[in-house]
């Protein structure tokens, strides 16, 4: 009967620890409304008065904004959608890392149809989604 009970327990605890690793660590679900991304999307584009939700709202479609943190404890707000791109529909994602205390954002990656982009190609979309 004591080898039943060991068996039992040296199954129970593997599957307990993946439970609560799965809980802590596992996928979580997107945060599409938060304080970061509020204040991305009412930044400016290239020291322009429009603003990013405004400029993405006009050139592209199925847009959708993400918050999450990364393991280094960075703020990133990512940019989703179809925009077109040289007369083609291409899906865009855009990176946005925010400082904590919202004075300042970088500029992340920049993925074009899932492939990154060099740092001038991201600011020359920028700029032709600026001035559409």
């Amino acid at each position: 009967m004591q080898n039943v009970s060991k068996r039992t327990i040296l199954w129970i605890v593997p599957i307990a620890i993946i439970a609560i690793f799965w809980y802590f660590y596992g996928p979580k679900d997107e945060i599409t409304d938060n304080e970061y991304i509020t204040y991305i999307k009412e930044a400016s584009v290239d020291e322009s008065n429009i603003s990013f939700e405004n400029s993405f709202a006009t050139n592209c479609t199925d847009s959708k904004w993400v918050y999450f943190k990364t393991q280094k404890n960075q703020n990133v707000v990512e940019f989703k959608g179809t925009c077109e791109v040289e007369n083609q529909k291409s899906d865009l994602n855009l990176q946005f890392v925010v400082e904590d205390d919202q004075k300042g954002y970088t500029m992340g990656v920049l993925l074009l149809d899932g492939k990154q982009q060099t740092e001038e190609q991201r600011n020359n979309m920028l700029k032709l989604i600026a001035s559409n």
